[in-house]
């Protein structure tokens, strides 16, 4: 195998890998913006909880919705990234700080966003000019 062809190779797998961690992320915002924007009791327990208000939960679930559909547009998808992980990390501080509930899955979803922001470097750079 060639150079030039093992790296085609190499470039479509980072690819399809980017676009499963875009998908599985996406999803995985929806969903949490969907229990967020629906009500759901669960969710206005624990935004009542931290004391900012219902009006946090809506804005929240927002944030969640439109990085969620930003990450599946390649030309921001790095950006959106980015948006994802700062609502992750004030989830992981909220469920550390206030709620004192399992915290992990903050540190999982962290990690994945930090390997997609990392995966798209080269485009987020890009698009800012450097």
């Amino acid at each position: 195998m060639s150079t030039t062809t093992s790296t085609h190779v190499t470039s479509a797998k980072i690819n399809i890998l980017i676009w499963v961690l875009r998908v599985l992320m996406a999803g995985l915002f929806l969903f949490a913006a969907f229990g967020k924007l629906s009500g759901q009791p669960m969710m206005v327990q624990e935004f009542n909880a931290i004391g900012l208000g219902q009006w946090f939960r809506y804005f929240t679930g927002a944030i969640e919705v439109v990085g969620a559909v930003a990450l599946l547009v390649p030309a921001v998808s790095g950006f959106a990234a980015v948006l994802l992980l700062l609502v992750d990390i004030g989830a992981f501080v909220a469920q550390v700080a206030i709620l004192h509930v399992d915290w992990i899955h903050t540190i999982v979803i962290g990690a994945i966003l930090a390997a997609l922001i990392y995966l798209q470097r080269a485009n987020i750079k890009a698009r800012l000019g450097l």
